[in-house]
């Protein structure tokens, strides 16, 4: 039965998530006013958090991956009185205030139509996209489990939280979301729920439209607790499904909850025209009076009694739990000092003092390595002095270099007789780029240190999670190997043409496509340094590479500024040649050739354009002086994006359709990647001068 009091709590979020919408004249009211009584439950009597510090570690997390319905989540955030962030630090004021809600998508509100991490404190993550919230939540389960391994020690159990995604019918749609449910079944997941809004309803109607599988059997086909509730406003069923699913340790659970979107709306209940469109005057009256809402009360009231309810209840419950950890971590402090070290270090999201100490430095080599193998060889060195680095590959790591030597297999303890724990820092994401993507943000939200591998043809599959970690800047690494053309035989299905130009236009996102191994340990000292102010994704060859000479050309540390002056003449050259990657090779003979012809030549790395223009003009053109109009741009992709740095009269070596089968000796010649054609098309610029 739900108390009086619980029902007016219940009837305080359904009424201001309707008032939101209505005065914005936009959003989505109707799952709000649905799944309005399973986050009374869930908030009030299930969750563990304490409003007053929304970044306390140990805090379960929620995200609604349906993030369509955000009114939901800020109503609640203002009625439980969780505070604001500022800085990465917690003040006392409200994160949202009643005119924050009254503000509900306008221009700079805090209040988005959908949930922003980072804008709205108590968001746990960005989520609109439907599917990602979802597939978000098994990184945060992953990390949980691992933080639980690495540093919980007997009378010192830390990390023991639970992860609780709301999400609908979309959300079950999108492949992604099944790509990172079969992965925790898989993991045994015990620790995370998903609450499944079953309300029959898309925007283009009734699911049955589109949708009609049992997802229930499909649940319990990848090794999840499936539960069921009836009635979505039956508040005590949905309490005994919610703490049912906390007890089973070893499965994920979907509480598939049947309810009425639109509840209480005279016509639009059960119907789509309460999913994405504002109720109506008339709708909205109809609805507060089904509720039992006084006549003449106004918008957006909140009775009295409500937020202390909230306060009495969940608020009181975190506050105790809150303080019994912060004493707990105390000990644990006295007890552990190492280890609580490496935890104060991981919380301020920084890097242990002396992390990247070991990264190697390599001599000059004709024969080189390919950059995947020098990049396996400096990532090791890196997460040797990074205890909560973690990641792995969607199948590949063989191929990507991305095994952490030493570290062991993330796994479920003896699970089907596949070795490892959840100590492991070796992920075998299987072939599921696309929730690759989206774990790895689970992850990196909860502070680890994370990285995905695979081939760069494959980042199509991951664009949706890789945006997403650029808004909300996560520092995620992004190992893609078999970068070009250079792949050979595998052909162009696997030959990557529009990825760097694809990469390079996502706000936020680095790339970094390093020419030979010193340019790789360089890359990864800056991916691990730029990568605490968003992700970084490194472009990698699968063919050997030449060790350049630093002792005759310039340091590898111009990595650092994305471009810098490798080799030059002395004073104004005549020509410039710029490239990236295993292309800047090609350019280094060229230079070396029409340097023994006489020809004032220079040659530009430009491992990162992203990091280049990042700096000051008087620097970009000490490394490309606008005077020299004599240009050649050299990379084996689409020359989409080069111009900017070529001019009118600048040329570009670069592919303008796909690749073909075959050695990849053949391909450089065929698509013209030789020292020879790059000395051509530089004679060529040089004619009209000479």
């Amino acid at each position: 039965m739900t108390s009086t009091l619980s029902k007016l709590c219940i009837d305080t979020i359904r009424t201001l998530s309707m008032d939101g919408v209505e005065r914005a004249k936009s959003g989505h009211p109707g799952t709000a006013m649905a799944l309005a009584p399973a986050m009374y439950a869930f908030w009030q009597y299930d969750m563990l958090y304490y409003p007053a510090n929304p970044l306390w570690p140990a805090r379960d997390r929620f995200v609604l991956s349906g993030g369509h319905a955000a009114i939901l989540l800020y109503s609640v955030l203002h009625l439980a009185d969780v505070h604001d962030v500022e800085d990465g630090k917690v003040v006392d004021r409200p994160a949202l205030t009643l005119e924050d809600l009254r503000s509900f998508r306008r221009l700079d509100s805090r209040t988005p139509g959908h949930p922003e991490y980072g804008l709205t404190a108590g968001v746990e993550v960005t989520t609109g996209p439907l599917g990602q919230g979802c597939a978000n939540t098994i990184g945060m389960a992953m990390a949980q489990r691992w933080l639980s391994a690495t540093y919980n020690r007997p009378g010192f159990s830390l990390f023991d939280y639970h992860i609780t995604a709301f999400c609908g019918d979309g959300d079950l749609m999108e492949g992604v979301t099944g790509e990172a449910a079969a992965m925790a079944g898989h993991l045994q997941l015990g620790n995370v729920t998903w609450v499944y809004d079953s309300n029959r309803i898309s925007i283009e109607g009734g699911t049955d439209l589109a949708h009609t599988e049992d997802v229930g059997k499909r649940f319990e086909a990848y090794g999840w607790q499936v539960l069921y509730v009836a009635d979505g406003n039956d508040v005590g069923a949905i309490m005994q499904a919610l703490k049912e699913g906390k007890e089973d340790k070893e499965r994920p659970t979907l509480i598939i909850l049947t309810t009425v979107i639109g509840y209480g709306a005279p016509n639009k209940a059960g119907k789509a025209s309460a999913h994405g469109e504002p109720l109506g005057e008339n709708e909205i009256i109809g609805a507060k009076a089904a509720y039992g809402w006084p006549e003449d009360a106004p918008n957006f009231m909140i009775p009295d009694g409500v937020k202390e309810h909230f306060a009495e209840e969940s608020g009181a419950r975190g506050k105790q739990a809150y303080a019994k950890w912060q004493e707990l971590f105390a000990r644990y402090h006295e007890e552990y000092p190492q280890e609580a070290k490496e935890l104060d270090t991981l919380f301020a999201h920084e890097l242990p003092q002396g992390w990247d100490k070991d990264i190697p430095i390599y001599p000059a080599d004709d024969k080189g390595m390919a950059s995947r193998q020098s990049s396996g060889e400096v990532l090791n060195a890196v997460a040797k002095n990074i205890p909560w680095m973690i990641g792995g590959a969607a199948d590949l790591s063989p191929s990507t270099r991305t095994t952490i030597k030493g570290s062991g297999a993330f796994q479920a303890p003896g699970i089907r007789g596949v070795m490892g724990s959840y100590k492991g820092r070796n992920i075998h994401f299987g072939v599921r780029e696309h929730a690759m993507g989206a774990v790895c943000n689970g992850m990196a939200l909860t502070g680890l240190r994370v990285f995905g591998a695979g081939f760069l043809i494959f980042s199509d599959y991951m664009k949706a999670p890789i945006r997403l970690a650029a808004l909300m800047h996560l520092p995620v690494v992004y190992v893609f190997t078999h970068d070009s053309i250079g792949v050979g035989e595998d052909g162009p299905t696997h030959q990557p043409i529009e990825q760097f130009a694809q990469l390079r236009a996502t706000p936020g996102l680095t790339l970094l496509r390093p020419s030979d191994a010193n340019e790789v340990a360089e890359s990864w000292r800056v991916a691990m340094n730029v990568s605490r102010r968003g992700p970084v994704a490194l472009a990698l060859s699968r063919q050997n590479l030449p060790t350049i000479d630093r002792t005759h050309y310039a340091p590898a540390a111009g990595v650092a500024r994305g471009a810098y002056v490798l080799a030059s003449c002395e004073g104004t050259p005549e020509i410039i040649l710029i490239a990236s990657g295993s292309e800047v090779s090609l350019a280094v003979k060229a230079y070396e050739r029409l340097t023994d012809e006489g020809v004032k030549a220079r040659v530009v790395s430009m491992p990162s354009m992203d990091l280049f223009e990042e700096q000051d003009k008087a620097y970009r053109d000490t490394v490309l002086p606008p005077s020299v109009a004599n240009r050649v741009g050299i990379e084996m992709a689409s020359g989409f994006g080069w111009d900017r740095y070529l001019g009118l009269k600048g040329a570009m070596i670069s592919l303008n359709g796909f690749g073909a089968s075959g050695a990849a000796g053949a391909l450089m010649e065929r698509f013209g990647f030789t020292e020879n054609a790059v000395y051509q098309v530089a004679q060529e610029q040089l004619k009209d001068q000479h």
